[in-house]
């Protein structure tokens, strides 16, 4: 994972040229939502590579908030094409920043006859075996995954009980459809992989 600082509108416009998506965090560093939002991002990045997010304190950076609108920090600024696309404003868990990131990255082709991969998620929990398990065979099959800490993530444990009537992990969800334990035979079917 890179964090890179932008200084200026200009330098930002130089970064997301060319791009598919681009993500930048305007935040009010000391202040503590903007600093929850910021250490929430850096916590929902530290296990992915091979992208960027771009970062700017509006103490330091005076230009680019005006040029979208942008009133508060901290806000995310999604870029599409080179071209801003949406804010999403406040402080948000760290699971949202996973999901949201992933699911316009990793639009990713899968080995499934040049099919765009399935939306996966795994709710587990650090001391999970199993979790640990499901997270290695999807490395190993270049699947990409979103990975919900459901231990530090209420609102995302409440939400797989209620899906799914079961409170224990692994727990994933694949193209919408929740799979209970580490099923390697329907995950496999699922997503394609021999």
């Amino acid at each position: 994972m890179a964090i890179l600082e932008i200084n200026t509108h200009e330098q930002l416009l130089s970064k997301i040229e060319n791009k598919g998506n681009s993500y930048l965090l305007l935040y009010k560093k000391g202040s503590e939502i903007s600093d929850c939002s910021y250490n929430s991002l850096q916590n929902a990045m530290k296990a992915k590579t091979g992208f960027e997010i771009m970062v700017a304190d509006v103490n330091k950076v005076k230009d680019i908030h005006q040029n979208y609108g942008i009133t508060t920090a901290p806000s995310l600024l999604i870029f599409k094409d080179g071209k801003f696309n949406k804010a999403e404003k406040g402080c948000n868990n760290e699971s949202f920043y996973t999901s949201l990131i992933e699911s316009s990255l990793f639009k990713a082709q899968s080995n499934m006859g040049g099919k765009p991969q399935k939306q996966v998620k795994v709710y587990s929990t650090p001391t999970c075996t199993w979790c640990k398990t499901i997270k290695r065979h999807f490395d190993q099959h270049g699947i990409k995954y979103t990975d919900i800490d459901v231990s530090r993530d209420q609102k995302a444990a409440e939400e797989m009980v209620r899906r799914s009537g079961q409170q224990g992990v692994p727990q994933t969800e694949i193209g919408g459809e929740i799979i209970v334990g580490f099923d390697k035979k329907r995950i496999n079917s699922l997503l394609g992989i021999k």
